[in-house]
């Protein structure tokens, strides 16, 4: 990831725009579904030549007129929006500091103190840095919870996990794609871009799309093996005593299939907490 980044994501957009969307008129058989370079700048009322120089990343820098009016030609949302201003370097220099893997002490203290809903945290590029224990229940299918894109690409439970998994790996991709707007030269995510790149198929197909995205509020649709289908809405907190972290709490609708399967959930990872830990003394005690 680099300078070549704008040119890719305009690429990527301009080939998913199809004219009828956009209003074109044509006549023919085209080559490509998407629009032409020529009629991308056509409407965003720029000089086509200057426009391919984007695309080809001879120009890196266009002014704030010119991205407001590409966004217009390519209907980017806002988050969108504001990752192509970030690659063109048109915001202030916000690029983050590396930020901090250690969890507060009273951060975990708080998400101890919901025993009934899974909470965790995550960094910029989705690192699991610490758990409460129902979400360690929640994420016990995984062979290591510790970072929910290679969770939903390398770990093979990830498809059986996640009952939308289409849609959970497009979102994930699209949210990784937020945090390379943010700092394009991340080492951290640029390794782990690399690993899922050489690992899936998949996220490479979808890395190229250029979807960006932030966090929604839609459900989760997961399935447990041991207590199956589970709908959770979830809500993310901004650490302001760590930028980077977020803290996400995963909740069910009181009195849902859902409920009950966490509860259950909570009391069978509780038991085998208990089996697991019992000392060989007390074991014995209760035979």
């Amino acid at each position: 990831m680099g300078s070549g980044e704008l040119g890719a994501f305009l690429r990527a957009r301009r080939a998913q725009r199809t004219p009828e969307d956009a209003g074109v008129l044509y006549s023919g058989r085209r080559k490509v579904p998407g629009l032409r370079r020529e009629e991308v700048a056509v409407l965003a009322g720029v000089n086509a030549d200057y426009y391919t120089r984007l695309e080809q990343g001879r120009e890196t820098h266009p002014s704030p007129q010119v991205l407001d009016a590409l966004c217009r030609a390519l209907d980017l949302d806002p988050d969108a929006r504001e990752h192509l201003y970030r690659l063109a370097g048109a915001t202030p220099d916000n690029t983050p500091s590396p930020a901090s893997r250690t969890v507060s002490p009273e951060l975990r203290q708080l998400m101890d103190g919901y025993p009934h809903t899974p909470a965790f945290v995550l960094n910029h590029i989705l690192d699991v840095l610490a758990t409460n224990t129902l979400a360690d229940a929640l994420f016990s299918p995984f062979r290591a919870a510790d970072n929910l894109a290679r969770m939903t690409f390398l770990d093979p439970e990830g498809q059986q996990f996640y009952a939308r998994w289409d849609w959970t790996a497009q979102a994930t991709v699209a949210n990784l794609r937020v945090a390379a707007g943010l700092n394009p030269q991340d080492p951290a995510l640029e390794r782990l871009v690399a690993e899922l790149s050489e690992g899936s198929a998949h996220f490479r197909a979808l890395w190229e799309t250029h979807q960006v995205r932030g966090k929604t509020r839609e459900p989760k649709q997961l399935v447990h093996p041991d207590v199956g289908p589970l709908t959770l809405t979830y809500q993310a907190f901004d650490v302001r005593s760590a930028p980077g972290q977020q803290l996400v709490i995963y909740h069910a609708e009181p009195a849902t299939p859902s409920a009950h399967a966490l509860a259950l959930l909570s009391s069978l990872h509780a038991t085998t907490y208990r089996t697991r830990t019992a000392t060989p003394q007390s074991t014995k005690d209760s035979q």
